[in-house]
């Protein structure tokens, strides 16, 4: 590991690896990590105090906010380094060039991935989506409740989806044994999105690459009942083609 590397975890358990020395046990109590982490997740955009007060007291805040804000950042300043913490009234968290950010990492591994699907290079989609899959899939700040969290919650769920689409287009253009990856992303897609016929699609062709076809017609009438219990409607015509493609 790089002695200077910097490395910060906001999905799951918070990870603060600033300049190769751990300081996520030296941020201020609970309130203390909710401002860091709003920080880490603005980190490309200036933040006005009033936007920080929002993030720690999102329903009212007390008579006292803005010296308890003052204290705060005073100590996340000490925590962190004074380079680390830039600005008054308006702030900004500085790092150095390199750092990684988990929820930037994700972000970025799903553009990278999605654009290699749409040229259809499998072999450079893998990498990128189970990056972005394996972030999105971890919990954003558990226990904790706030618009501004439930904003990035909603987010990473659709990133998530959006990269088990990815990744179980890649896999199952890949073959062989990825095709046991693929089905293990097209049977999460089916659980997390189950109106989003993608995640049926690709669990049909995955069962019928393996010969599994009246397996894969077993998946479609699964749909086909749901869509027309649930929903009044059929599915898509994409659906409906791979249907007829395997009846063939």
């Amino acid at each position: 590991m790089a002695p200077e590397e910097t490395r910060i975890q906001l999905c799951g358990r918070l990870v603060v690896e600033l300049r190769g020395r751990r300081v996520e046990d030296s941020l201020p109590g609970r309130q203390g990590r909710l401002l860091f982490v709003y920080l880490a997740a603005n980190r490309l955009r200036p933040v006005t105090r009033g936007q920080l007060a929002a993030a720690l007291w999102p329903e009212e805040a007390p008579a006292t906010a803005d010296s308890a804000l003052s204290a705060l950042l005073s100590k996340l300043r000490k925590a962190l380094g004074p380079e680390t913490l830039e600005g008054r009234s308006e702030l900004r968290l500085l790092l150095p060039e390199g750092a990684w950010i988990d929820l930037e990492a994700a972000r970025e591994g799903l553009h990278r991935a999605e654009s290699a699907v749409a040229r259809r290079v499998w072999a450079e989609a893998w990498g990128p989506a189970r990056v972005a899959q394996h972030v999105a899939r971890r919990d954003f700040l558990p226990g904790e409740d706030a618009p501004w969290i439930e904003d990035v919650r909603r987010e990473l769920d659709e990133l998530h989806v959006r990269a088990l689409e990815c990744v179980a287009r890649a896999c199952l253009a890949l073959g062989g044994s990825e095709l046991d990856t693929a089905e293990r992303a097209a049977r999460d897609l089916v659980r997390l999105a189950p109106y989003r016929e993608s995640g049926y699609r690709h669990l049909m062709e995955v069962l019928a690459a393996r010969g599994n076809v009246a397996e894969a017609l077993q998946v479609y009438e699964g749909l086909r009942l749901r869509l027309r219990e649930e929903l009044g409607t059929a599915p898509s015509t994409p659906t409906q083609e791979l249907h007829r493609r395997l009846l063939a």
